[in-house]
């Protein structure tokens, strides 16, 4: 497991990613936690590494195309049975 917990974010905007991404590592850090932080310069994805949370922050084009979410969705059973 890489993590306990994964949360994924949108933005409307570039600016707006990248507040909330800046904000969101202020406040785990007055946390007294460590944060580790990728993508922030052109903030299309921010990925922020605190430790047992990691956390997603998209722009909307960007999080559609990636579509994340599928990637860790658990396998549909009924698709898999032959």
């Amino acid at each position: 497991s890489i993590a306990d917990y994964m949360v994924v974010a949108s933005g409307r905007s570039s600016r707006q990613v990248a507040s909330m991404a800046q904000k969101l590592v202020e406040r785990i850090k007055q946390a007294g936690r460590h944060a580790r932080v990728e993508g922030l310069p052109t903030a299309d994805w921010v990925l922020i590494d605190a430790d047992d949370v990691i956390i997603h922050v998209f722009r909307p084009e960007v999080r559609s195309f990636y579509n994340i979410e599928k990637m860790w969705q658990a396998p549909d059973i009924d698709a898999t049975r032959h």
